[in-house]
């Protein structure tokens, strides 16, 4: 009898340790639980916040100077920032034909985004040629306000729908205005008139023919191309920019 007592009290205990144990597993992952749903929420939304700034940026910039990354970069590590924003209107006809003529021929044409260019340097790229710049103002534009300037696949992906976005909401003058006031001319000297004034002493008006064709052709490598000391390269090339700037019109047709 008292080893019957003796075995229903044991089983009694087992059967409460037991479910102890299991209130304290489902005690843990409830508070494991709750620990982990507020946090993956806040990651959630500031996921979302990332991926909806720029959208929401370009839109402040159809009115205001907008700050590019590389400016960013270098105020927040104590680096100089020369820039002096300028209107379209106030920047040199020359200048900006020359821009175009360099950078993005078929700026007025296309929509943010050059896509039978982009389509030859994806079959140049398959055939294992050598890639060229496929970009145009508007995902330069895009680069600069909201991207980072290592070349890379992702940074691409991302370029073509903000290019697109900035595109459809700001009109064409307002994209090479914002272009020309944050494209880097040198260490430091970002946007037309602070390129202007370092470089020839003047305002971004009163630019002659052949030095905007010098400045235009500085901005694919704005560092080691420095508009008074011309490689060879860099003179032939901006010879041939001044000649299409000069027959070329209707580059600003847009605008």
């Amino acid at each position: 009898m008292a080893a019957n007592n003796w075995v229903a009290r044991w089983k009694k205990k087992a059967q409460a340790a037991r479910k102890g144990g299991r209130n304290a597993n489902a005690t843990r992952a409830g508070v494991s639980g709750l620990i982990r749903a507020p946090l993956g929420r806040f990651l959630i939304k500031i996921a979302i916040f990332i991926a909806a700034l720029p959208f929401v940026l370009t839109l402040v910039y159809a009115v205001l100077p907008p700050i590019s990354t590389p400016m960013l970069a270098r105020l927040l590590t104590g680096r100089e920032v020369n820039r002096i924003w300028t209107p379209l209107d106030a920047v040199s006809p020359a200048l900006q034909r020359s821009v175009i003529a360099s950078e993005d021929a078929r700026f007025c044409v296309h929509g943010g985004v050059d896509w039978g260019a982009l389509r030859t340097q994806i079959t140049r790229l398959d055939d294992g040629s050598e890639i060229r710049g496929a970009s145009t103002i508007t995902m330069q534009l895009a680069k600069n306000l909201f991207l980072w300037n290592s070349r890379s696949y992702i940074r691409k992906g991302l370029e073509i729908p903000l290019a697109m976005w900035i595109d459809l909401v700001l009109s064409k003058r307002r994209v090479f205005e914002l272009y020309l006031n944050i494209a880097e001319w040198g260490d430091g000297i970002f946007g037309i008139e602070a390129a202007a004034r370092h470089y020839y002493n003047k305002s971004a008006d009163k630019l002659t023919r052949t030095e905007a064709a010098r400045l235009a052709t500085a901005l694919p490598n704005p560092i080691l191309r420095n508009p008074l000391k011309l490689s060879h390269r860099h003179a032939s090339h901006a010879a041939t920019i001044r000649k299409r700037a000069d027959i070329g019109r209707d580059l600003l047709d847009c605008m």
